[in-house]
């Protein structure tokens, strides 16, 4: 049996699919000309402008919980599929579980990548590859205060063989 964050997760991912389809905008846009359309008939009361003010804030509000919902999920799959990369390549491991730090380490962080990036670029603009590691000096802060997963040797396999 289903249970209700079950139910919950399968109706936010297929309100988040059919939100996303243009059909669905230009329902929206028909709903507004429709309404739009019975101004002079209700006079532009406030009735008829407080019906499109209701409808369009209830129909907001619930959809910030559904399309958050779906908008976690994925980035939740996204890391989880770099981190396996990283795990079984022969990136840093240092960079799993940088998603847990504040902006400013993660602000620290983007510029020291980027600065190795350049100086890789450079290095090979000159006819020399530079090999350069910023992960060491960007997760000095990281190492300090947060606990870090311990490395796997192989990732175990749960893609379906092809």
């Amino acid at each position: 049996m289903a249970t209700p964050q079950h139910l919950f997760t399968h109706f936010a991912s297929k309100t988040s699919e059919w939100a996303g389809r243009p059909v669905t905008f230009v329902l929206a846009v028909v709903l507004v000309a429709v309404w739009a359309g019975t101004g002079p008939l209700f006079d532009f009361s406030e009735t008829w402008q407080l019906v499109i003010n209701t409808g369009t804030t209830i129909i907001t509000f619930l959809m910030v919980f559904v399309l958050q919902n779906a908008q976690t999920r994925d980035a939740r799959a996204v890391q989880a599929k770099l981190d396996e990369i990283i795990l079984t390549s022969h990136a840093e491991n240092k960079f799993i579980g940088i998603e847990h730090l504040d902006d400013e380490d993660l602000k620290h962080l983007d510029r020291l990548v980027a600065k190795a990036a350049k100086g890789v670029r450079e290095g090979r603009t000159n006819g020399t590859p530079k090999a350069t590691n910023s992960s060491d000096e960007a997760n000095e802060k990281r190492t300090s205060a947060k606990p870090r997963k311990p490395k796997r040797k192989t990732a175990p396999s749960k893609a379906p063989s092809r």
